[in-house]
């Protein structure tokens, strides 16, 4: 069980409640803030209220109404402007001052675009994507890699703690996105990098558990090998991020990188090794799966 620092209890709004924002505010709820949600499927909403004690709201807007910070996690920058902008979004509803926190795995262009519409308002833009995967949110363990002002940050960083084990801004809006980018491109190249060992060794007949607890002692070892070596060896793959919201994400980097000039070799070519997975019938597996085609 998570022990939550004593904070003073907000009134917050929490935009899309799937396997990572349905925790997510389940934490909030838990540390103590007064929690409204809303999600597209209005069931989902209503469930969590029942779970946690909160309330669901129709639309983003009414979610939003008098919240000190209005959090959203969900799918990409359509889905983000659709909860964001227009009458029935966030904004439409958010009191000047109030600080919206965004979750989602999406685009710089977008929270700069975001960021802009905000600050017209009156209103505070945090772009804060986050690494942990589902287990990082259902344990209040996620990694927040946040874009922005420096103030809005600072008001917001103890209320993102309640689900999270580091809140961090690393530079202005945008940089969050850009931030989770660099952590995908690492993820892609490190998983590729253990699935050609595994299955290296498992063709040069190695016991290779045993392997990758010898190699895990030494330079070798990743957060990947510890948590993800024997389960791909045992030909596992039901561990949360799915090969589909990867490949989103690499179409984000490599989108990016056409744009800053950046080099990403490597990164492509795990793209189109994930689009193999695909094939396979491997949408929902984990990242995990690279291994599947070198079998």
């Amino acid at each position: 069980m998570k022990n939550y620092e004593a904070t003073p209890a907000r009134r917050v709004a929490f935009l899309g409640l799937g396997v990572m924002g349905y925790p997510m505010a389940g934490h909030l709820a838990r540390a103590g803030h007064q929690v409204t949600v809303y999600n597209r499927t209005a069931a989902k909403a209503q469930a969590w209220a029942a779970e946690y004690g909160g309330r669901a709201a129709a639309t983003p807007r009414e979610a939003a109404m008098g919240a000190d910070f209005v959090f959203a996690c969900v799918g990409n920058d359509d889905d983000l402007r659709a909860v964001v902008l227009g009458a029935d979004g966030a904004l439409a509803g958010m009191a000047p001052g109030a600080v919206f926190v965004d979750h989602t795995t999406a685009s710089a262009e977008v929270a700069r675009e975001l960021y802009g519409a905000a600050r017209t308002l009156g209103l505070k833009f945090v772009d804060a994507p986050v690494s942990g995967g589902q287990a990082g949110a259902v344990n209040g363990a996620l990694t927040v890699m946040c874009g922005g002002d420096a103030e809005p940050f600072a008001a917001m960083q103890p209320v993102a703690l309640a689900f999270s084990r580091a809140v961090t801004l690393v530079g202005g809006p945008g940089a969050g996105q850009l931030a989770k980018m660099v952590n995908q491109i690492c993820i892609a190249g490190l998983v590729q990098g253990l699935s050609e060992g595994i299955a290296f060794g498992q063709k040069a007949g190695l016991d290779m558990k045993q392997v990758l607890e010898v190699i895990g002692k030494g330079a070798a070892q990743s957060w990947q090998m510890d948590n993800r070596g024997k389960t791909m060896v045992d030909d596992q793959f039901e561990f949360g991020f799915a090969v589909d919201w990867m490949r989103k994400d690499l179409g984000l980097v490599l989108d990016e990188a056409r744009r800053n000039g950046a080099r990403v070799p490597v990164t492509a070519l795990v793209d189109q090794f994930y689009a193999d997975v695909q094939a396979l019938g491997g949408r929902r597996w984990d990242t995990s799966s690279l291994i599947k085609r070198l079998r």
